[in-house]
């Protein structure tokens, strides 16, 4: 069998060229490469796909963590709750406004955040809840809002995975205060390196997030402000310089958003083709001894519309089962192997092992297997097959 790579959009590039390269032309021809006409077009764009009132384009999903949190008014202090079993960001983004993570066991079969423990970790400093939405399924936000609700706090939404997820017809992202979406290139919706977005139907804080990408200047300080000669040099030009907030340096790439846009007219296609792939795995893996669990979509008073993100299992022997598949040319993720609380920077938060087990028994069994659109039910079979004959030594 030929080698199988966990990602790959090269057969998409190639297909989406020429609609790409009409945009980059016109980016050329503007002279404008960052945060410019694209940009507005792409936040337009997924503003109606997602339903929200604002989508503010940025420069990485770590970067729209961070100025989530901070428009929201978090800061040192503060204590925001996270699930112990995510990407570094989730808690990095918290430690980053200088508030504290406080973890939460998770769900085993959701792996999201599991709300029944809410409670105890509640204290007069904390300030928000921050499910995060993984792998192809949203959080159980109706129980998160709940507890939320009756002790007065904020949920923001770790969303990025979370493209074209609904629950009851709203977009992860829009179920609490606010939340973020991911565009590394792996994502569902991918771009040509890093880029992110805030979603918010919450105008202040979408108006705080549009000054902070951009060194806290006003949002209209690029249109008060184009480069070239200045006729002008004090007026308009000095506002434009003048930083009302202590922002950052994230605005998105015109290319970026260019490439987004592009993708963006096969999401829907590329989001049915990831559903027929992840069940044709189902089928193949159901039943071998050792995939001790694989994906299911749980089922809440709302309905869900899952995307498949990642294709996840759990297998015995985790480790050895990777270098095997790898052995055999097929490319695999571990998410995640350690979990946040036994990350070293979180050290002195005090955890020990064992206080998150069910974080903790995921970190030690979970594999995301290949999935993108470009996967063919030939290799698919064929990993499948590599993970049989690890388990059984047969490959039939």
């Amino acid at each position: 069998m030929d080698a199988v790579p966990f990602f790959t959009q090269a057969e998409s590039f190639e297909r989406q060229w020429p609609r790409l390269s009409a945009h980059l032309d016109e980016i050329c021809e503007s002279g404008v490469y960052s945060n410019g006409p694209k940009t507005a077009e792409l936040e337009a764009a997924l503003g109606r796909y997602t339903g929200a009132r604002h989508a503010i384009a940025v420069g990485n999903g770590t970067d729209a963590l961070v100025l989530l949190l901070r428009a929201a008014g978090i800061g040192p202090g503060d204590e925001v709750i996270v699930p112990a079993f995510s990407f570094f960001a989730s808690a990095s983004s918290v430690a980053l406004v200088g508030a504290v993570p406080v973890f939460a066991d998770i769900d085993p079969l959701t792996y999201a955040l599991d709300p029944a423990g809410l409670e105890a970790l509640i204290t007069p400093r904390t300030k928000a809840i921050m499910p995060v939405h993984l792998f192809c399924q949203p959080a159980d936000m109706a129980a998160v809002a709940e507890v939320a609700e009756r002790h007065g706090l904020l949920v923001l939404e770790d969303s990025a995975e979370g493209i074209g997820m609904r629950l009851g017809g709203r977009h992860t992202g829009l179920l609490g205060a606010g939340g973020v979406l991911s565009f590394f290139p792996t994502k569902t919706l991918g771009a040509l390196g890093d880029a992110g977005m805030v979603l918010t139907d919450d105008d202040r804080l979408a108006d705080t997030v549009r000054r902070l990408r951009d060194h806290g200047r006003p949002a209209t300080a690029r249109a008060a402000a184009p480069p070239g000669p200045r006729p002008d040099p004090v007026g308009r030009a000095e506002r434009a310089l003048q930083g009302e907030l202590v922002g950052t340096n994230s605005k998105m790439d015109e290319i970026q958003a260019a490439t987004l846009l592009t993708k963006l007219t096969t999401l829907d296609e590329d989001i049915r083709r990831r559903a027929l792939l992840a069940d044709a795995y189902s089928r193949r893996l159901r039943g071998i001894p050792g995939v001790r669990r694989l994906p299911s979509v749980v089922q809440h008073e709302a309905e869900v519309d899952p995307v498949f993100y990642v294709y996840l299992i759990e297998a015995d022997r985790r480790d050895a089962l990777v270098a095997h598949l790898t052995a055999a040319g097929i490319g695999t993720e571990t998410y995640y192997p350690l979990p946040l609380h036994r990350q070293p920077c979180f050290a002195h938060l005090g955890h020990q092992q064992g206080d998150f087990p069910r974080a903790e028994a995921a970190s030690h069994r979970t594999v995301a297997l290949p999935l993108y659109p470009e996967l063919t039910l030939t290799q698919l079979g064929g990993v499948c097959e590599a993970i049989r004959s690890f388990f059984t030594g047969s490959t039939s």
